[in-house]
């Protein structure tokens, strides 16, 4: 290629990529999906693969660079995570069409699917056990929505709310991609960016209600949208620029979305993205799910489970009734051993019936996506028959009836497939024998050539003489007759030269033919090619039926997932030995020996001590602990495993307590640690105040808000004043229920002055200079912090250490004696360099009497020999001089 032309080729890629200037372009070519000019530059570094060219563009060579076609899944998923996208150009049509409209012509591409993060719906591209949402956000006139769904299940939400909850709801679902109007705010465009997602503008049309009312409508073949609830135009607007987004990636093909599900604030409780981090509910503060919440809790045996979970303890009810509904199940499950041993085992074997729908609807799916379904329902069918035994809780009975009544598509499938289905179509086998007739005949004919050509290899070696001779195919000359090269000659030489006809030459073969060699060839070819139709047609037929059953399939999985989960759950109860708790709408925070769940689990695993278990009761006379002790005495642990119990009370699970009794919380706040914000120039301070103002801000009466050392970023008494006035705003304005630690002893007299507020401390023991944690809570305040027994844990140096005391004394001295007289005690204070540091005192050894006594064995003591003990040691007492 020069650099004033331009092959007919790479003018088809010019074309296309032109439509697609913000994706890469995976260009088609053979076995391998090449990429070209700045796509191949940018995805070679991605993928840490060789960038070479071909040929020139306006003078300059043209880089390239390409991933083979059966390993692009993984190619594609690193793609995607590194934030990029891309247009996956296939060939239209058999390069020998291409041919018949002559030589130079061009094979026909196009681009069939556009991949985005969320778009995803490979099983190798997606984690099994969480959701990859797509989400939308939508404003008009004034009103905001928020929809989003998953492909790889058929989910759709939408939820009306105001701009500030766009925040907590994107951190919630975590979505992977977030659509929004080009040109959005930059208030919003901040929230998308700080939730993770990425970011995809479109068109104000594609968020245009009218447009969106009737593109859902064609989608669920109704006349209005009123038979799946009232919703908003800003709800309808968002909703419909998924779908048309979906048009436009999917190329047309549309995954099975399932009617929409408009979703209620009020139904479940609020938390924002700063507790769900602080929590770490699903995630770990170090960024990965081990140690987290949702990593302990998981005994799911399914992934269509392992999704619920994530779901159910991302969004607490606020619902008595759903709640009392989910503990009911789980209280069953635990009370019924071998029910739930027995359903675990049979909830192992089954497949992931949304994902594999999901691929069938998207053509992206396969033979072993239809035998996931045949496997599934009859899973399914022996689960219903399982449960026919007991006597279910009513919600129970409902999901045992959703597993049965798909005889008809079971048996189908059961039929037309083998028990093991290759992965691909192409691959041909999948059909059961005996199904169809006319592929029986095929294959016979197929299989019954291969017999032939095995025959004449017999015949054709004794004609010859030659007992080497060996019938061999490959893709280039079809079946051939193959001999050695000391053969060959016999080959061309009379009789057998009017036999044989030469095809090739090697270095140590020669290869011929016959006529009848070539016949049979083509009756062979003819037989599989036409084998392989049938099959592609029977599986056409078979994914129609499936697909018109999805509403019913759909309602399968729901029931199998819920099963799991109740299971799951009852599981973890007996396990770790959590219990039911009591949930109403009272406002009481009455536990009994709680625990953290994720500490306990770590001590356990770790070969710790037992986890220390603490009680707290908010919501009668008290609604506010004020929480003092020294660090590392479990203040952080108590906050978080109160605010866990709740929120597990809430999403309809046991607790790790020995008994609870939780009100219900409309929202849980969470100001638990902090770090620096570099990125948006907040320093740990500062991202503590913006935290605490959330709180305050937002908190109402039904709220339950966990705060530790608030104000300690700051000078003390700027610390202290903040911290009082934020315990007086939330006892005062607020009116929730909080647990509040702080190093500020100076606000354990507040308890004087607000009636709701109550002192508790947590329990430490001083010896010989150190401190020992106790780690239980105790009601009570804390009369100082330890710090510097803390930092000798630490591992401070000694003569740190030491000098320390020494300031603290003096400091704690002037304190007691008034302003003038410290600053006279600190300038006193002799430099830490200008003297040596007295030499640390050596700990004292046990004295004779420790000696004594600790030789002796008080149970194998007679009374005369406890007497006689008793005045010996008196003996070795000091004595005073004086009588």
């Amino acid at each position: 290629m020069t650099s004033d032309t331009v092959t007919p080729m790479m003018a088809q890629y010019q074309e296309i990529k032109a439509e697609y200037p913000g994706a890469l372009l995976f260009y088609r070519m053979g076995d391998f999906y090449e990429l070209f000019f700045d796509d191949a530059a940018a995805a070679a570094e991605a993928l840490d693969i060789a960038l070479t060219k071909r040929g020139k563009h306006l003078g300059q060579d043209i880089a390239m660079c390409g991933v083979p076609f059966h390993a692009a899944e993984g190619y594609l998923l690193t793609l995607i995570r590194k934030g990029f996208r891309v247009a996956v150009c296939e060939q239209l049509e058999n390069p020998a069409e291409a041919k018949k409209r002559g030589s130079k012509s061009v094979v026909k591409r196009g681009v069939v699917r556009l991949v985005t993060p969320g778009t995803l719906t490979e099983e190798s591209l997606l984690e099994a056990r969480r959701h990859n949402y797509l989400a939308a956000i939508a404003e008009v006139r004034g009103e905001h929505a928020l929809a989003w769904t998953d492909i790889s299940t058929g989910a759709l939400h939408v939820l009306s709310l105001p701009p500030a909850r766009i925040g907590p709801e994107l951190a919630r679902l975590s979505p992977s991609e977030v659509l929004v109007v080009d040109g959005v705010g930059e208030e919003i465009a901040s929230v998308v960016t700080e939730s993770g997602a990425s970011m995809t503008p479109l068109g104000r049309s594609a968020f245009d209600s009218g447009s969106a009312s009737k593109r859902l409508c064609a989608l669920f073949s109704v006349q209005t949208l009123d038979a799946f609830g009232t919703f908003e135009r800003a709800e309808v607007a968002a909703m419909g620029a998924v779908v048309e987004y979906l048009e436009i990636t999917q190329k047309g093909k549309l995954p099975l979305l399932q009617p929409p599900q408009r979703e209620n604030l009020a139904g479940v409780m609020q938390i924002d993205a700063a507790t769900r981090r602080n929590l770490e509910l699903t995630y770990a503060l170090s960024g990965g799910r081990a140690g987290s919440l949702l990593s302990v809790m998981d005994r799911t045996v399914t992934a269509g489970g392992g999704r619920l979970l994530e779901r159910r303890l991302s969004s607490p009810s606020r619902s008595l009734d759903i709640i009392q509904t989910r503990l009911d199940m789980i209280s069953f499950a635990v009370e019924q051993s071998r029910f739930r041993a027995d359903l675990r085992a049979h909830l192992r074997k089954v497949p992931d019936l949304d994902r594999a729908l999901s691929r069938l609807a998207l053509d992206r799916g396969g033979p072993r996506d239809l035998a996931a379904i045949r496997n599934a329902l009859e899973g399914a069918e022996e689960i219903a028959r399982l449960m026919e035994g007991f006597d279910l809780p009513d919600a129970l009975a409902d999901q045992a009836k959703d597993l049965i009544g798909h005889d008809a598509l079971m048996t189908l499938l059961d039929q037309s497939l083998v028990a093991e289905p290759p992965l691909l179509i192409r691959d041909g086998g999948f059909i059961a024998e005996g199904h169809d007739a006319e592929l029986d005949e095929a294959r016979q004919l197929r299989d019954e050539g291969r017999g032939i050509i095995a025959k004449m290899q017999a015949e054709y070696a004794q004609q010859t003489g030659i007992s080497t001779l060996k019938i061999k195919h490959n893709n280039v000359l079809g079946y051939f007759i193959e001999v050695t090269a000391t053969h060959a000659e016999k080959m061309l030489s009379p009789p057998h030269s009017d036999t044989f006809k030469h095809r090739q030459t090697t270095a140590n073969q020669v290869r011929f033919t016959t006529i009848p060699l070539s016949e049979m060839e083509t009756r062979i070819l003819n037989a599989g090619g036409r084998a392989l139709e049938i099959e592609k047609r029977l599986y056409e037929g078979l994914k129609s039926a499936t697909l018109a059953e999805a509403p019913v399939l759909t309602q399968v999985a729901r029931a199998l997932s819920q099963m799991d989960l109740t299971t799951a759950l009852a599981d973890l109860a007996i396990e770790a030995n959590w219990c039911r708790p009591k949930v109403d709408d009272s406002r009481a925070l009455a536990i009994t020996g709680g625990r953290h769940p994720v500490v306990e689990q770590a001590l356990r695993t770790q070969g710790g001590g037992p986890f220390v278990a603490n009680d707290c009761n908010l919501g009668g006379a008290t609604d506010i602990w004020l929480l003092t002790g020294p660090n590392m005495a479990g203040k952080s642990t108590f906050l978080r495993q109160n605010a866990l119990i709740a929120l597990l009370a809430q999403m309809g699970s046991f607790v790790p307590a020995t008994t609870a009794h939780i009100g219900i919380v409309s929202q849980l706040f969470s100001r638990v640690g902090a770090s620096d914000d570099l990125a948006r120039g907040r320093s740990t301070f500062m991202v503590e105040m913006v935290e605490t103002a959330a709180i305050l801000n937002q908190a109402d009466a039904g709220a339950l808000v966990i705060l530790d050392e608030i104000g300690r970023g700051t000078a003390t008494y700027d610390g202290l004043s903040i911290a009082w006035a934020t315990l007086e705003h939330l006892h005062e304005v607020n009116g929730c229920r909080a647990l509040f630690a702080t190093h500020y002893h100076e606000l354990t007299n507040l308890t004087d002055k607000l009636a709701r507020v109550d002192n508790a401390t947590v329990a430490v023991k001083e010896h010989e200079g150190d401190v020992i944690f106790l780690h239980e809570v105790r009601r009570g305040a804390a009369d100082r912090s330890y710090g510097v027994q803390v930092a000798k844990l630490a591992g401070l140096p000694t003569a740190v250490i030491n000098r320390a005391r020494v300031v603290l004394d003096a400091l704690e001295r002037g304190e007691r004696e008034g302003g003038s007289a410290r600053e006279a005690l600190i300038d006193d204070l002799p430099l830490f360099s200008s003297r040596p540091m007295a030499p640390p005192i050596p700990p004292r050894g046990p004295s004779e009497i420790e000696t004594a006594l600790s030789a002796v064995l008080p149970d194998e003591l007679s009374p005369r020999d406890a007497l006689a003990l008793i005045y010996e040691l008196k003996s070795k007492l000091p004595q005073s001089g004086t009588e």
